[in-house]
């Protein structure tokens, strides 16, 4: 269960911001491919924003025929209400009618905003709201706004080398029963950059870690305060590894600190 939403959220989903900012046939049947997976693999939830370019549309596009299939994240980012009920009508067409969380992304023009999909969750469009910010200076401001009682569901950022969502964030949606959506479980891939050699990771082999990438994520999804993760990839066969990760059984401290250390030194 996603906090407070109501809506029941796989450990592990898909983020499109990049992957799915593609142009042309063959780029869209790549991205459905990778959709494929995810359906496959049970990854069903996936987040979006106009932001993200093309990424809305081409997911709407992958998702033709099965929509129910899926639950879909995306955002409002725009600093006009003009704009703002653009955006929302955009998504609207793509996503067969309804948006399963509607979030605020970066807290822009979040007022205003966040007063539009309010209307929208009391009208059945939307089943839950949320806000997001990935910028540690924010946070003040999105604890403001968790402090509501207006939004079930925040998205963070969070992985070994970006921990300022555990000072005050993380606490604060736990107290709040609100839903925690893991953004850049890799860094925006610094930490993938920073892979450690295979035999460093041999201690973690008894909790179904083969990969970096699975590492990073059963260290998230350990601490029971984050509820879904959403990794990017423009690869095949990356989801169903991903997916791997949000089976038990879950890292203790040890295995924590461990993939801790790993991410600020490799070797």
């Amino acid at each position: 269960m996603l906090g407070s939403s109501g809506l029941m959220v796989p450990v592990i989903g898909v983020g499109t911001w990049k992957t799915f900012n593609v142009k042309g046939r063959a780029a869209t049947d790549s991205a459905r491919q990778r959709v494929d997976e995810a359906l496959e693999v049970e990854a069903v939830f996936f987040d979006s924003s106009p932001m993200y370019g093309e990424a809305e549309n081409v997911l709407g596009e992958t998702l033709q025929g099965r929509r129910d299939q899926a639950i879909v994240a995306t955002k409002v980012w725009a600093a006009t209400e003009r704009e703002g009920e653009a955006q929302v009508r955009r998504a609207l067409a793509w996503f067969g009618g309804r948006v399963d969380l509607y979030q605020v992304h970066n807290l822009v023009a979040w007022p205003a905003q966040l007063r539009r999909l309010e209307g929208l969750r009391d009208e059945g469009a939307v089943a839950a709201v949320g806000a997001t910010h990935w910028d540690p200076s924010a946070f003040e401001e999105l604890a403001a706004v968790m402090r509501t009682g207006r939004i079930t569901v925040i998205q963070i950022p969070y992985n070994p080398i970006e921990r300022a969502v555990e000072r005050t964030i993380l606490p604060l949606a736990d107290e709040l029963h609100l839903g925690v959506v893991v953004m850049r479980p890799f860094g925006e891939a610094e930490l993938m950059n920073r892979q450690p050699a295979p035999s460093r990771l041999a201690p973690l082999a008894e909790f179904g870690v083969e990969t970096w990438a699975q590492a990073l994520l059963k260290w998230i999804l350990t601490d029971r305060r984050c509820h879904v993760a959403i990794p990017a990839t423009s690869r095949l066969g990356r989801t169903l590894a991903n997916a791997h990760a949000g089976q038990p059984p879950w890292f203790g401290e040890k295995e924590r600190e461990l993939v801790t250390r790993l991410a600020n030194d490799p070797g």
